[in-house]
């Protein structure tokens, strides 16, 4: 008989494949209207005109990569000019203020470039407007919207 905790390691990797299976299965624009649905769920700041230019920015393959790993992208008004792009690591977000030229197609430019190496650290990371990475830049720190009781 199996150890019940090999069972469960088998049931994870199962699953695993089919949620990536299923991203890959997905036709490029319900790979979009993926992501703008999970930033609906997640993004304080989320709002269809918002949110929608800076995922369709990001090349379809990186967003499929994204979904594998459950990442989000948000908007987020509350960053500077300086500073309108940040990969929240401990949260797996990518922001941008979509107020600010030329942030979403940044964003778009570091989500493209760490999922092609798969390098998502832990830690935040800021870039100036640029594309620089900004270091010792203090941001607002990222809280996810309320999810209702009981979801």
């Amino acid at each position: 008989m199996p150890h019940p905790a090999s069972s469960a390691r088998l049931a994870f990797a199962v699953f695993a494949l089919f949620a990536a299976g299923a991203a890959q299965a997905q036709s490029d624009a319900e790979v979009y209207e993926s992501a703008i649905a999970q930033s609906a769920s997640v993004c304080p700041g989320h709002s269809k005109e918002r949110t929608t230019p800076g995922v369709r920015a990001v090349p379809v393959g990186a967003l499929r990569v994204l979904a594998q790993h459950r990442y989000t992208l948000c908007p987020d008004r509350r960053l500077d000019k300086a500073t309108p792009a940040v990969w929240y690591g401990k949260a797996g977000v990518f922001a941008w203020n979509p107020e600010v030229e030329g942030a979403a197609k940044l964003i778009a430019r570091q989500i493209d470039a760490m999922t092609r190496k798969q390098e998502f650290p832990v830690e935040t990371v800021v870039w100036k407007a640029d594309g620089s990475a900004a270091t010792g830049a203090v941001v607002p720190m990222f809280e996810a919207r309320p999810r209702p009781a009981g979801s």
